[in-house]
């Protein structure tokens, strides 16, 4: 946990709070028509299939003649590793119809009436932008407990169980309240500041520490025709990657631990204050790159794998979408946010890292034991390594990368981890309160301040106001830290 000083957070900056600046506009929240909720469905039309056996090479009791739907967010990980794996389903089922596979950006708008209908997929990978709401299908009792699948056999020596095949932290990412696994979150992602150390080669320059040489390298940068940052512009709950774990270094992890858990006045914790007036340093200097605030995620990264930015908020899936603009010798590399100066109560290192591409099998689905069988077939060595070597991301699995050649961006995210060790923090607004982190903290309250639209005064006031109204909805269900 690092240093546990006993003296309270205030002052902890190393300079005077920034001059409050007027602010331009008015705030406006863009709908995104995230899943507020989920009927209870009473369809007697698809049914769910009679399950199989259990045997040891069925041990779910998977009906072989069942059909299965699969549906993948085509994103940064592409959609193949999961067609790979669905292959090896084919293959142990071979009276099953092949796999019904189906790839979409769309994964509300197009499952969200399947849902309300009772007719769900087998299995889902509820990610993107249109990632329904796990807090509220949790809530509305919409997922399957995977406990059944955690207590399976592994693929690879039945006499080791599912769950004890997992990284630390993933079975209870999948957790709520209590014991039962609602997701499965198959990759481990590493969030953090990305960068080309090519880039910084080139500016004879090392990565910064702590904010002081933070802006003296943007300021380096800027006198070269560099931008110091870029970032997801349009999708702004991208800048938590870097932020959150900037707040928890600051004032501990027990401040993002009160603001997952709705509490009063979280949001105006020194740490919060010091950590927001330090970005929106970034925008007053002109660090920012002109135009950010109009970029999606796949223009910044492009922008920033130009070399027009040095620095972008990302999480290990960055590798693998941009690849197709980043040149072969930019060294892709990940870091933990720099510090803010001594009276820091974490060390540098500390960093965001945590299951991602969460996978769901919906309480209605017809096949519901094939679904969890053919994510135990993808929490396979196997399937993990292909995972990573198609993807360049780490798997749930906790392996899968032995006799592999790790790229700079993995291995620098396999060094991050291994530098962090116990500073690993873990924010659960992004699957908790969805709604509250993408269109309220992000886009109206961290964006804004990052656009120049409101100060950092402003931003923690509108925040505070949007995760009190979230804490009194009494139509949400609420989660806290055990």
């Amino acid at each position: 946990m690092g240093s546990t000083s006993a003296h309270k957070n205030e002052g902890l900056g190393r300079r005077d709070v920034i001059k409050r600046s007027a602010a331009l506009g008015l705030i406006s929240v863009p709908t995104m028509g995230f899943l507020s909720a989920c009927a209870s469905s009473d369809s007697s039309g698809d049914k769910k299939v009679e399950k199989g056996k259990a045997t040891k090479a069925n041990p779910l009791g998977v009906n072989e003649t069942a059909p299965l739907e699969v549906v993948i967010f085509d994103g940064g990980f592409g959609q193949q590793y999961a067609i790979d794996a669905e292959k090896k389903y084919n293959a142990a089922f071979p009276k099953a119809p092949k796999v019904k596979h189906v790839a979409t950006q769309k994964i509300q708008s197009q499952l969200q009436p399947r849902f309300n209908g009772g007719t769900p997929p087998d299995l889902i990978d509820n990610s993107g932008a249109e990632q329904m709401d796990m807090g509220v299908l949790v809530g509305k009792k919409q997922l399957l407990d995977l406990t059944p699948l955690m207590d399976a056999p592994s693929i690879d020596d039945p006499n080791k169980k599912v769950r004890d095949t997992l990284r630390p932290g993933v079975l209870e990412m999948g957790q709520f309240d209590g014991d039962p696994v609602w997701i499965m979150y198959y990759a481990y992602t590493v969030y953090g500041v990305w960068y080309s150390q090519t880039a910084l080669e080139k500016l004879d320059a090392e990565y910064p520490e702590d904010w002081d040489a933070m802006l003296a390298l943007c300021a380096k940068a800027k006198r070269q025709g560099i931008a110091g940052w870029t970032y997801a512009g349009k999708y702004p709950y991208y800048l938590p990657f870097s932020l959150y774990p900037f707040i928890a270094k600051i004032g501990g992890r027990e401040v993002l631990d009160k603001i997952d858990n709705l509490e009063p006045n979280a949001w105006k914790d020194p740490a919060v204050k010091a950590a927001f007036e330090a970005y929106y340093e970034l925008y007053q200097k002109g660090y920012i790159l002109k135009g950010t605030p109009g970029l999606t995620h796949i223009q910044s990264q492009t922008e920033w794998t130009k070399g027009k930015a040095l620095f972008i908020p990302n999480g290990s899936w960055v590798e693998n979408e941009a690849a197709p603009t980043t040149p072969k010798d930019f060294k892709m590399m990940v870091a933990p946010p720099s510090g803010l100066d001594s009276s820091d109560k974490l060390p540098f290192g500390t960093i965001w890292a945590s299951g991602g591409e969460p996978f769901v099998v919906p309480a209605n689905a017809k096949n519901p034991e094939g679904g969890m069988e053919q994510l135990r077939i993808m929490l396979s060595e196997e399937s993990s390594k292909n995972f990573t070597k198609q993807v360049k991301s780490l798997s749930a699995f906790n392996g899968g990368t032995d006799g592999l050649t790790l790229s700079t961006a993995m291995q620098s995210g396999v060094d991050s981890l291994k530098k962090a060790g116990d500073n690993v923090v873990n924010p659960r607004l992004q699957d908790w309160y969805v709604k509250l982190q993408k269109e309220q903290i992000g886009v109206a309250g961290i964006g804004e301040m990052m656009a120049g639209r409101a100060t950092p005064a402003e931003a923690i006031k509108k925040i505070q106001a949007f995760a009190d109204a979230a804490a009194k909805d009494q139509s949400i269900k609420h989660y806290k830290h055990q």
